[in-house]
């Protein structure tokens, strides 16, 4: 987890929208991630939470809960597709799937953070064009998410995220040893299920 966070910072303090954007975004996942709080617990202060797990019965309980722990371990919370859960819990933000861009309202609350995923350079330039503040880009490298897909790698991600006028975060497959192969003005960051939180929690 130190290492990986350490990377994700070394990349923020690098691109120009760093000072704005959290270096390390933890996506939860209910297969992969059964205990999102316990794995919230250990991100450093500064790093993000999406809450997905779209079908879950509890989850505005979950989106409390979280809430409640981001706020007092200084962690942003979005929400992923659902705007009016993300204003009942304080969420600092909304995350939008792919297929969810087009339709992004041109208003948010101005201090809302707003991150869509994307996995081409079209999508990529879509999310810029309904105002996201950053995409995240996936996948870079072979992820139990989804074992088999094709992925992009480090030389063309790096390309994508180098060519779009956004910020980009690279997601799946990250962990210590792939973060290692990741530069480029375009990665504002570093995001993921897995190997977000290896190691002790630190704030």
């Amino acid at each position: 987890m130190t290492t990986v966070a350490n990377m994700a910072r070394r990349l923020n303090s690098r691109h120009p929208a760093g000072r704005r954007l959290p270096p390390l975004i933890l996506l939860t996942d209910a297969a992969r991630l059964p205990d999102p709080l316990a794995a919230a617990a250990r991100l450093p202060a500064g790093a993000a939470v999406i809450l997905r797990d779209y079908d879950a019965p509890d989850r505005a309980d979950l989106a409390r809960a979280l809430a409640q722990m981001c706020r007092t371990r200084r962690l942003r919370l979005l929400v992923a597709a659902d705007a009016t859960l993300a204003h009942r819990v304080g969420a600092d933000g909304v995350h939008l799937p792919e297929d969810l861009v087009p339709r992004m309202p041109r208003r948010w609350p101005r201090d809302w953070l707003i991150t869509a995923a994307a996995h081409s350079p079209p999508a990529l330039w879509r999310a810029r064009r309904a105002g996201a503040d950053a995409a995240l880009l996936s996948p870079v490298f072979p992820t139990a998410s989804h074992p088999g897909a094709p992925t992009l790698g480090a030389l063309r991600f790096a390309a994508w995220a180098n060519e779009i006028p956004l910020p980009v975060y690279a997601l799946g497959g990250i962990n210590a040893g792939t973060a290692r192969r990741l530069t480029g003005r375009g990665t504002v960051g570093l995001a993921g299920i897995g190997g977000m939180t290896d190691g002790p929690a630190r704030r």
